[in-house]
């Protein structure tokens, strides 16, 4: 028999991240052909198989917000990797640094909710060696951020 506890399921916004780090992972392979991010995000398979409406909205901002920072969420992955090029950085590591940069930079989401929910991406998408290293770069820009 399933049980109904929340705890056996995750959160609206941890499905609505882990949608969002999907689909700005995906985009490393896709071809936009001119399209604008809301369209290839709609576009999406992922998108398209998402039940819920909440979080969809809330991968959407996530996707939107990422895009429209970029620049300014690479400058401080850049300034804390330390000898690492952006180039350098594997897809699934970049992609997680530049959703949980943007929370942490850019949304009222508390700075340590947006470093364990980066840690929880990396433990299921990344290799063993993701966590430490995406901890440590949001180690680094959360210390600059209490500034």
């Amino acid at each position: 028999m399933a049980s109904t506890r929340k705890g056996n399921r995750p959160g609206i916004r941890r499905v609505g991240r882990t949608l969002a780090f999907q689909v700005l992972y995906s985009m490393h392979f896709r071809e936009t052909g001119g399209m604008d991010m809301e369209t290839l995000f709609s576009t999406n398979p992922l998108v398209l198989e998402q039940g819920s409406e909440t979080a969809h909205d809330f991968a959407l901002d996530l996707v939107m917000g990422v895009d429209a920072h970029l620049a300014e969420v690479d400058k401080a992955i850049e300034a804390h990797s330390q000898h690492w090029k952006i180039e350098r950085i594997a897809m699934v590591e970049l992609s997680i640094l530049r959703l949980s940069l943007y929370e942490m930079m850019f949304t009222d989401i508390p700075v340590k909710a947006a470093i364990n929910e980066a840690i929880e991406l990396s433990k299921t998408f990344g290799d063993d060696k993701s966590r430490s290293f995406v901890n440590g770069i949001l180690d680094g820009v959360a210390k600059t951020l209490k500034k």
